[in-house]
């Protein structure tokens, strides 16, 4: 199911790879804020648009090479943390940190 209908793969394509996980960073961090609040329901949400993202950012051909096993190994950790038994262990402090240099390596880029 497309949850970013008016998004296309060309648009998201011309975001830098900083850019492009920033994004994926701010639906990450909606899924935690949801799932601290105790709303399951927009928590799955945020997490099922964070991954329609990882995956349009796993189909961008910039992102072939070295980026795309990190890409991938990130989707795979994240489902694990979120959807399965976090058997790599991770928290949701981890997660934002992660994602959070993204967005200042993003901010940077721009000059911000």
């Amino acid at each position: 199911m497309k949850i970013h209908k008016t998004l296309t793969p060309e648009h998201w394509f011309s975001f830098s790879i900083f850019e492009q996980l920033a994004n994926i960073g701010c639906d990450i961090e909606r899924t935690i804020q949801w799932k601290q609040q105790g709303n399951s329901d927009y928590s799955q949400k945020a997490f099922d648009r964070a991954l329609e993202l990882l995956d349009l950012t796993i189909d961008d051909p910039k992102n072939n090479g070295g980026r795309l096993k990190e890409i991938v190994r990130t989707r795979e950790a994240l489902v694990d943390h979120f959807i399965y038994d976090n058997e790599y262990n991770t928290t949701d402090k981890q997660w934002q940190n992660y994602f959070f240099e993204f967005n200042y390596a993003a901010a940077v880029q721009r000059g911000k």
